[in-house]
């Protein structure tokens, strides 16, 4: 082969593995991008739509209305109202920045909110910035909002009035950008007299706000249930948010919805068992009665206090004060950081519900318990004398071979009582009579009660539980037993243990509502029903959803609910229910408190009620005690209770009052139960007459 074949063959060999080296380069290149396009495309399509959809579209809750609360007889206690806020959206405002700067004078004369205050110069002022809640003036405000969200409204005031909100709509059409958004917000008519138990609405909490956006809701602008039934039936009321999807811009604009609006559901309506005008009497007597009380004594005795009234044939709570209270329409836009300080710094607790949450030694209203006891374990029969000689010694033992340490214990009345029987026990509210029978004394009553039997008849009538009251913060109480006694205290059940138990003394607590559920079950023949503040559930229209239903939580006749414990304190397999003659009996001794000789007879001598009832004065020693070193033997201050139901013969009504450091309840707190009452039956008679029947 010649030279210039062999050259021609190698030019040809060479250029043609730089070809193939090219072509290979560019299919690498278009198979790395169809590669790439079909990752984008097919594999990853999906998710980058997502994004696409993500940037394109954007969800709008609507919101929706809260339910409107109503008392018994139609009365509203809570509702709707419009409140007006202005509102600028700044990529609506004209584009001559004089015209801007003429509509923010115009509108700062009207809302009273000056054009500027300054210039934004820290950065933390933009991250905290909320409409409504800041110093800035209306240029700084559009500021912010413009470079947040042009498109999205900014309220620059909010809550003006009607008459100053119809201004601002009239020149709709000349102030481009500016308007009246409507805000509906809570407002309670009856305010302060029912807060206690209507409560008030806040803003989601942060611990709270994933579960809430998970049902549509939206932190910072949707509200929700503070307190009362606001927040216990927040299910019920706060109904669902409306959604809409919509197309918006780079800006925010919205340019139409892509799929049909879902509308809002309104919250259901609901019925309370509370009569306004007898909560009214009730709260009203109440502080009619502290008034009077530390108005004769020169000093303040007494400013917190409780009254309940129910229908013990139902449960429906008729009337809860708990004094003092708080003013929830204070709180309808927003809750004041004063004025939530000042609540909580006040020594009675307003914020706090005492007739559901504040366990306090129940005193003698809780002798029931043991009353019924004592018979139905036939420690002693009805007819069966205990000498009350005023005082008695007891040597006060910790363990069966324990030769005890002498302590004594009186009698309300120092002189004693003489021999008394079960009815007069009740009637004169004998402490001696009860020491003996509950722990025992010598030959005379050979074996007490017990603290074991004594806690069972006591969670029979409803202590040592919550009650289940649609209301939230409800406390226990406490029944104590030899158990509890060395697992918090440290020491042994002693036979004093025992006595002062009985009294509703010692380690023994209890809270208002159920001090009254006690009386509810007896009074109702040992049903006991459920305490409710729900009548009737509505809907939008007014139609009953839920209409009311009583509910038995049990029967201290036919339940089998008190265990039998063997002189080992051991429980055995028999079971027992209360009779029925007992119970007869009891509301037959309760009767006589309130008759000549009663604790009671000088509230209710001269009154038409044929009524029942129990009074409770009850020492104590808790921390406000102690400050002011009232704690001292034999000087203890005491709290006033009465528990009253009428009438006699066919109960329809049972009211209670506590009053803190109220001394008496025979003098404090019996007063307050017959005035509402009395309220109840004229009210009543007031119906009655308007119907016709």
């Amino acid at each position: 082969m010649s030279g210039a074949e062999e050259a021609k063959k190698q030019h040809s060999y060479f250029e043609f593995w730089r070809m193939l080296v090219f072509y290979l380069a560019i299919a690498a290149v278009f198979g790395f991008f169809l590669m790439r396009l079909f990752t984008l495309q097919v594999i990853d399509g999906p998710e980058y739509l997502a994004q696409a959809d993500e940037n394109r579209l954007t969800e709008v809750l609507t919101p929706t209305q809260r339910g409107i609360i109503y008392d018994r007889n139609g009365y509203v206690l809570a509702r709707n109202v419009a409140a007006y806020n202005v509102t600028i959206t700044p990529a609506l405002l004209p584009a001559d920045e004089g015209a801007i700067q003429e509509i923010y004078r115009r509108l700062s004369v009207l809302i009273d909110v000056p054009v500027n205050r300054g210039d934004i110069t820290d950065e933390q002022v933009v991250r905290t910035f909320k409409p409504c809640d800041n110093d800035l003036g209306i240029a700084q405000v559009v500021y912010i909002a413009d470079t947040l969200a042009p498109y999205d409204p900014v309220r620059v005031k909010c809550n003006v009035d009607q008459t100053t909100a119809m201004k601002i709509q009239e020149r709709g059409s000349d102030w481009t950008g500016v308007k009246v958004e409507i805000e509906p917000i809570r407002e309670y008519p009856t305010g302060a007299l029912t807060s206690e138990i209507i409560g008030f609405l806040g803003p989601i909490p942060a611990s709270l706000e994933e579960d809430y956006k998970a049902q549509g809701f939206v932190p910072g602008r949707d509200k929700v249930g503070y307190a009362g039934v606001e927040a216990s039936l927040d299910d019920l009321l706060i109904g669902k948010n409306g959604r809409r999807l919509v197309e918006v811009d780079s800006a925010g604009q919205e340019l139409r919805d892509v799929e049909e609006p879902l509308l809002p559901e309104p919250g259901r309506n609901v019925r309370l068992t509370i009569d306004t005008r007898l909560q009214q009497a009730a709260k009203t007597a109440l502080v009619n009665e502290l008034d009077y009380w530390n108005t004769k004594a020169n000093k303040i005795i007494s400013e917190n206090g409780v009254v309940i009234a129910a229908n013990p044939k139902t449960g429906e709570i008729l009337a809860l004060v708990s004094y003092p209270t708080f003013e929830n329409n204070r709180m309808a836009r927003l809750i004041p950081a004063y004025y939530y300080e000042q609540l909580s710094r006040d020594p009675n607790r307003p914020l706090f519900n005492h007739a559901v949450s504040a366990e306090h030694p129940p005193g003698s209203v809780f002798k029931l318990p043991t009353s019924i006891g004592v018979l139905n374990e036939k420690v002693v029969t009805p007819e069966f004398r205990i000498f009350d000689p005023g005082k008695i010694t007891l040597e006060n033992r910790y363990s069966p071979n324990d030769p005890g340490q002498s302590r004594e214990y009186v009698c309300w009345e120092r002189a004693g009582h003489g021999e008394v029987d079960w009815l007069h026990a009740i009637a004169w509210s004998c402490d001696m009579y009860f020491y003996k029978v509950s722990g025992g004394y010598q030959d005379e009553v050979p074996e007490g009660l017990n603290i074991w039997r004594m806690g069972e008849y006591m969670r029979a009538l409803g202590y040592g539980t919550r009650t289940g009251i649609e209301l939230p913060g409800e406390e226990d109480g406490l029944i104590p037993d030899p158990n509890w006694k060395r697992i918090n205290v440290g020491e042994n059940w002693s036979t004093g243990d025992t006595y002062i138990a009985a009294m509703g003394q010692g380690y023994v607590l209890a809270t208002p509502i159920q001090v009254l559920m006690s009386f509810n079950i007896l009074v109702n023949k040992g049903q006991y029903m459920r305490p409710t503040l729900v009548r009737e559930v509505l809907d939008v229209e007014g139609h009953v959803v839920k209409p009311f239903e009583p509910e038995l939580k049990w029967d201290i006749t036919k339940d089998p609910l008190i265990t039998v414990y063997d002189e080992n304190q051991f429980p055995t397999e028999q079971r027992k229910t209360v009779e029925p003659w007992i119970i007869d009996l009891a509301m037959q001794g309760m009767h006589m408190v309130t008759l000549e000789g009663g604790t009671a007879d000088a509230i209710f001598a001269d009154s038409e009620l044929q009524s029942g009832g129990k009074t409770g004065t009850a020492e104590y020693c808790d921390d406000v005690a102690q400050e002011k070193d009232l704690c001292k033997p034999g000087l203890w201050p005491a709290h006033a209770w009465y528990v009253g139901y009428a009438p006699y013969d066919d109960p329809e009504i049972v009211v209670l009052t506590f009053v803190y450091n109220g001394t008496e309840g025979s003098t404090v707190a019996a007063p307050v139960v017959r005035k509402v009452m009395e309220t109840y039956f004229e009210l009543k008679a007031i119906d009655a007459a308007k119907s016709g029947s």
